[in-house]
């Protein structure tokens, strides 16, 4: 089961499909619907205004426990902050684009490690 832990759709396509287009649907295999709620990467500020501000991330918001056969479609900077421990994150990966060369999905998803 992959859930979508992303604020938006995933829209996989296949690999042989092309960028430029402004169709959505050729070569389209799935749209991975998001959760309710989107996994973020927490900050913490640790500089309390000074210059240039010291800020802690690596923390990740609202992502739930690893679960047996459960994978979850994350944001990149999460699942970077999380690879040495989380081994059960995807990521878009091979992204798909239109003609005016704006992201509309990919062709497949990627477990950065």
């Amino acid at each position: 089961m992959i859930l979508n832990l992303t604020p938006h759709p995933i829209r996989l396509y296949a690999a042989e499909r092309e960028d430029g287009i402004d169709d959505l649907e050729p070569h389209l295999r799935e749209v991975i619907e998001p959760e309710a709620t989107p996994a973020r990467l927490a900050t913490i500020e640790l500089g309390g205004g000074m210059w240039p501000e010291l800020v802690e991330f690596g923390h990740a918001q609202d992502l739930p426990p690893k679960r047996d056969g459960v994978h979850y479609v994350v944001s990149l900077v999460v699942a970077l902050a999380l690879a040495d421990r989380r081994g059960d994150l995807l990521v878009p990966y091979r992204e798909v684009r239109n003609s005016s060369g704006t992201v509309i999905g990919c062709r497949t998803l990627a477990q950065p490690v």
